[in-house]
């Protein structure tokens, strides 16, 4: 690798994606949904439930099985003016996510404020069902640059803000999605498989699985693993810079068990698919970690920053399975049975990935970095895979079609 990622122009990932071209309304079917194939530099269709017939047994799937939470919440204040807040994670007493939807009374959350130019401060309260004997406050305690910290506090106390969450808020729907919720967005917005809560915007390319997909899965042979990544707000964020050395990526935590790090380690599969970008971006965080345990021992915490793959660490020869058991070998130490981690890993055309030989995705915004971690699969292809796409009548982004990519190995 080079630096050469800082310099790549976001102008040459953007495509011309017309509203009508975008899924508003999730299909009926999950797996009905159409499937682009591209292998060998060949584009073929099919439909997303034949899915299983393309990967050999002895293959791994890996699903991010994190659970959208309803992460928006109504709010009016006693003016009458409407205020809308999008948690984004919790801050305080915890911010491990697990801990802080267990907290009971009242806790801190760093969030989006939609009308915030009408609050000023003060407290404000949930506007939700008035039958409901919960009441929902929250605080304005701090503004940060784009987001707030935000108190909420709430009765019964003995509630969970998993609870109050679940009864007062609203599905994340993406910003893209203009229109209101409805009640299918409950379930069609998540996946079958979703267990771990804490995301504000679905892992899209797990949308289409159902129990017929998964089932055919397993009478090939193939082994599914599970890890979790929160995908957070910041997935939707538009690279605004003209060169990617000027963008921020964003940070989201991740968690993967020692039971899927020790089954990745010693499969002896034919291939790796990885469902969707934010498992992608898992697994390769998880390669780096143990890369970083190798060179520097003294490394204490998984994190991974947006760059130091490209600068120091790209020097590394290290190969998966020596990072694998330094991963390993870093739990046993510890006496952990479960990762916790956080990444701001942006992958370029100018990567390399190593943890994974197959992608399922959905179609993705233009100058999105979700797109640029589809062309470090297959490079210039993309503009193909897209083209064709648009041409033949494939939804696009989250409620839309799926795309099955086989990386140039």
């Amino acid at each position: 690798m080079s630096h050469l990622p800082r310099s790549i122009h976001i102008e040459d990932f953007f495509y011309d994606l017309t509203p009508e071209k975008i899924a508003y309304h999730p299909l009926y079917q999950r797996d009905g949904s159409k499937l682009l194939i591209y292998k060998d530099g060949k584009i073929s269709e099919d439909i997303f439930k034949n899915v299983a017939g393309y990967f050999p047994p002895n293959s791994q799937i890996v699903f991010n099985e994190t659970k959208v939470f309803q992460a928006r919440l109504p709010f009016r204040k006693l003016s009458g003016a409407a205020i809308e807040i999008f948690c984004l994670e919790p801050v305080a007493p915890h911010a491990d996510i697990e801990r802080a939807f267990a907290q009971q009374e009242s806790c801190v959350w760093r969030c989006i404020v939609g009308n915030a130019k009408k609050w000023k401060s003060g407290k404000t309260e949930w506007t939700g069902n008035e039958n409901s004997d919960l009441q929902l406050f929250a605080e304005l305690l701090e503004r940060e640059e784009e987001t707030f910290l935000i108190r909420f506090s709430w009765t019964p106390a003995t509630a969970s803000f998993s609870e109050v969450v679940e009864q007062c808020g609203h599905v994340p729907l993406p910003p893209y999605i203009h229109r209101k919720e409805e009640t299918e967005d409950k379930t069609a917005y998540q996946t079958i498989y979703a267990r771990e809560e804490g995301s504000v915007a679905a892992p899209t390319a797990g949308l289409h699985f159902t129990k017929e997909v998964l089932n055919a899965l397993q009478q090939q042979d193939i082994e599914l693993l599970k890890l979790t990544l929160h995908t957070g707000a910041g997935t939707f964020k538009p690279v605004s810079s003209e060169t990617l050395g000027d963008h921020v990526m964003h940070t989201e935590k991740m968690q993967i068990s020692k039971q899927t790090i020790q089954q990745l380690r010693h499969a002896s599969q034919n291939m790796r698919i990885a469902v969707g970008t934010t498992t992608v971006r898992t697994l390769e965080s998880l390669y780096w970690f143990g890369v970083k345990l190798l060179l520097h021992p003294e490394t204490e915490y998984f994190f991974i920053d947006q760059w130091e793959v490209y600068d120091e660490l790209a020097k590394s020869d290290i190969t998966v399975n020596q990072s694998l058991d330094a991963v390993l070998n870093y739990m046993d130490g510890k006496a952990i049975n479960q990762l916790y981690g956080s990444t701001k890993l942006i992958i370029t055309p100018d990567y390399r990935i190593r943890m994974a030989d197959v992608l399922i995705t959905n179609f993705h915004q233009p100058q999105s970095t979700l797109l640029l971690l589809v062309a470090a699969f297959i490079g210039e292809a993309w503009k193909d895979i897209y083209q064709y796409a648009l041409a033949h009548d494939f939804r696009f982004l989250s409620y839309g079609d799926a795309c099955l990519i086989f990386g140039d190995v």
